[in-house]
Order: structure tokens, then sequence, then C-alpha cells
């Protein structure tokens, strides 16, 4: 334990007592407004050094407390090694029970060390995913963190079974199957964040592959205007959300932030007001005052089966997590001809091709061109590490970005510590709307090709994803290397 946390997470927790501080001639301490005098009197017999106080209210305790314990523990990676020379592997036990808070498990079996380890460091480096991946010979376990995967650690191979166990445990999975997809959640606790997270098991020729998604619910109160769209974008997106009726798509590929765009559009809204029911797959945050639907195939709970569902609640605004198929397109399609703003998203790799895609799908084009209000395609672009990033000049990927315009010298990425040697720390958008006009409207209803539709947009003033990330570039905030990496044609 280094010298600002010298106390167990569970204690310091329990009785309201944080060391904050520490020397050879004094320690500092702050008290929860109830902390026990006894626990501190042997806490003072334990530090032997004189030691100034500081009451404070639970809820600055909390905080402090979380700030103090989040450096504590030892990398995954270290854990994991550690763990693996105390375990005896033919006496490996997989039936554990979960704990209350990571960081208040020292002194639980190794197993248990380890995945706790592992699930803290993903927390705490601010990780979407964790990826435990058996081979022949190893088991390789790897984050991805701004959207990059990365190795951290390698397990011996006879301990990916029982790390499989613990986990499906965790989520309450049948550790008996493991011929079997199978889809869990766990929530957890990191010095009292509240973390949400996605199991997923796959059996592979080497064992069950495991899939983690991290889903930190302190993150969930994005509002729009923390997203990182241009002043234009998002007033015309806010104008697009107060329709009365109509489609309103957010696309992109998997992990692009369509979800949290949405989240963030709905919480814009007056839901003490208005009737406002969501269908998800899977829900990913609680949003208060709304209405939220789990899809669930296994039991014929379908997107569009929910929507039919919906429609007779008498809803104001339906969020549909994903228009996958044709049924639930024309459902939406049904719901905003009938006075209803439908917000949903789709896999496309731009805004113009969201509309080929929804008519690829059987939608006719005279409905969709009646109904559809506009469509905003986004990315999420590495930011700069602002504790490394430096001044050089431009290079061939800077002049590809920004042609003629292109100046002598940007920002780039580096590598240090804060980053974890990547030269990049935290994510931001990058936003493509194309709004419906009279002109695109016609376009729709005629059945116009994608590419006449990509020709309108930019006439019409539309900004190409690649052309919003150069205020990025420009502002120092990401490098024209990322910008064109995460924009490719």
């Amino acid at each position: 334990m280094n010298d600002a946390a010298p106390l167990p997470y569970g204690f310091a927790s329990a009785h309201g007592i944080l060391v904050a501080g520490r020397s050879a001639a004094s320690a500092e301490l702050v008290l929860r407004d109830d902390a026990s005098l006894a626990a501190l009197a042997e806490v003072r017999r334990t530090l032997g050094v004189p030691v100034s106080i500081t009451r404070v209210a639970r809820t600055v305790f909390e905080a402090r407390l979380a700030d103090a314990y989040n450096g504590t523990d030892s990398s995954a990676a270290e854990v994991i090694a550690d763990a693996g020379q105390d375990i005896d592997l033919s006496k490996l036990i997989t039936e554990l029970p979960a704990v209350a808070d990571l960081l208040d498990s020292q002194d639980d079996a190794p197993i248990i060390r380890m995945i706790n380890a592992l699930l803290t460091q993903a927390v705490r480096d601010g990780a979407s995913d964790i990826h435990i991946e058996p081979y022949e010979r190893r088991s390789l376990v790897r984050l991805r963190r701004d959207g990059i995967l990365r190795d951290i650690a390698e397990v011996h191979r006879g301990l990916h079974a029982a790390m499989a166990s613990r986990i499906k445990i965790m989520a309450n999975l049948d550790i008996a199957e493991k011929r079997l997809p199978q889809d869990g959640r766990l929530g957890l606790r990191l010095a009292g964040r509240q973390v949400d997270v996605r199991v997923s098991t796959l059996p592979t020729t080497h064992g069950e592959r495991i899939v983690l998604r991290l889903l930190d619910k302190s993150n969930a109160q994005l509002g729009l205007d923390a997203l990182g769209m241009a002043a234009d974008t998002r007033a015309s997106f806010g104008a697009l959300l107060r329709q009365p009726h109509g489609i309103v798509l957010v696309t992109g590929p998997t992990g692009s932030g369509k979800s949290t765009t949405l989240y963030a559009a709905i919480q814009s809204m007056d839901a003490a007001r208005m009737n406002i029911v969501t269908v998800e797959d899977p829900v990913e945050y609680d949003l208060p005052g709304v209405g939220q639907i789990q899809a669930n195939p296994r039991i014929d709970l379908t997107f569009a089966k929910a929507l039919r569902a919906i429609l007779r609640q008498d809803p104001d605004i339906i969020m549909i997590g994903e228009i996958r198929d044709l049924e639930t397109a024309q459902i939406a399609v049904q719901a905003s001809l009938t006075g209803h703003l439908v917000l949903a998203t789709l896999h496309t790799n731009d805004a113009p091709s969201a509309v080929t895609r929804l008519v690829d799908m059987g939608v006719e084009p005279f409905l969709l061109a009646s109904t559809l209000r506009g469509v905003l395609a986004q990315r999420l672009v590495r930011r700069l590490c602002p504790a490394c990033r430096h001044m050089a000049p431009a290079t061939a990927a800077a002049a590809a970005a920004f042609g003629d315009a292109c100046p002598a010298t940007l920002w780039t990425a580096h590598a240090c510590p804060a980053c974890s040697h990547t030269g990049y720390s935290g994510r931001s958008g990058l936003y493509e709307l194309l709004v419906t006009d009279e002109a695109l409207a016609r376009l729709i209803h005629d059945g116009a090709d994608e590419a006449q539709l990509r020709g309108h947009a930019r006439r019409a003033g539309t900004r190409s994803l690649r052309d919003d990330g150069l205020r990025y570039v420009a502002d120092g905030l990401t490098s024209a290397e990322e910008l064109l990496r995460v924009t490719k044609d």
C-alpha cells in the first residue's frame, strides 16, 4: 500500500478514516462525519506519529476515498503473474463468491485476485472491453482502450478454464456448458463507482473465448453539449429532435458512440411531459423517467414485437436500439406516419448510405421520403495526450487531409506513461449531419442512387466526417494520422 493510502480499503470505507498523507514525522487523516472513534484510536496507535485531522461530509469523504485508492493496486499483469505461482493447477477452485467492491478483496483466493485485478485495471484505464483469448500454448488478455486493442498479460494456459468459470459464476451463466455461446451481465463497484459488465462467451477449438464490455454508470449522464459536435451541427440536430414526428437516424459502425448520442438526445427532452419508450438490446444505461424494454429474441421478444406493443402505450417518442430488418423498419415508418418521433440507429458508413440501406431492406422510397427527417453519421477519433503531444512539420498524411490549406506545423502524437505510451488519451466524436430538405426528399422519392444523394449533400453544405475532423487537427486535439485512420475512404 502506498503512503497516501496505508489502510485496507475495506477498513477505511467501513470506519470512515482515510490516511491522506504520511511522512516519517506526521500523518494527515480525513474523517467522515460519522467516523468511528475507536477505529481512529487504533489508526493513531498503528501509525505511531502525530496526526492532523480534517472532518468532511460523507459525499466529500467518498470522493476522496475513491481518488486515494484508484491507484493503489498493482497492474493486472503483475497480479496475474504472482497469483499464477500460488495456484495448484490440479486443485483449482472455481465456485468462488462474488465480492461487494473490487478494492476490498486483497485476501481472496488467487483466481479471484486475478479477475478482480483485471477488472480494476480495465476500469481505471477507461477500457471499453476486456478480451480473454485461449490459444494452443497460451491464454492472452487484451484491453480495448480508445478503440484500440493492446496486450496486457499472458496467462498460464492451464488457468484459462478457471478464469472462464469464475467470470461465468459472477455473470450467472452455466459453468457446465462449454459447447454453446452464452451471454450474461454483472454489476460491480470500484471505490464506489458503479460499472455494468456485459459478458459474452464463445467456444473455440482451444477453449472458451470471453469478451467483457464495461459500461461505466458515471458516464451515462453525457449531454448533447458534451459530445463534441460543431455549433451548427448541434443546433441542426437539436432542431431535428424537436420535430413532432418523423424518423431521425444515427449511423456508424459498432463502437462509434451511436447509443451514447441517442441517450444524450433523450436526456435533452422533457420526460416529465412526454411518454418516451425505448426498445434496446441490451439496455446499456438506466434513463430516469423513460420506459426501457430489453429485447430478447430467445423468448420471441423481438424489436418488431416490442414496437407493436409500444404503439399501444400512447408514446410520444420511440427509440429503437437498432433497425436490423425490414419488419422493424416498416413499423418505424408506420409509427412516424401516425404522429410519433422515432429515433434509431443503423449500421452504415456515412449519412447518405443510410437511405440506400433502408431501401435495400425493402422500405418503399416514397414512404422514406415523407418520414425521414435527418441522418447523423458519426465516428470516434482519439484525442492527443495533452502531456506529451508536440508540434512537428506537417506530414504527407496532413497534406492529404488538409489539401492546399495544410499548415506548416501541426500537433502530433508522442508517448508517455500518462497515455500508456500510445500518444492518445480519450476520444471525441466526428459528425456528418444530413438534413432532409425538399430536394433530398424528391431524390429519395425518385430512387436516386447513393452517389446522387452524396452529391446533393455536398452541394447543400453537409460536412463529411473527415472535413468535420479537421477542426480537431487544427486545434491540436488529434493528429492528421488519426483522422485519416478513422475516416478511410
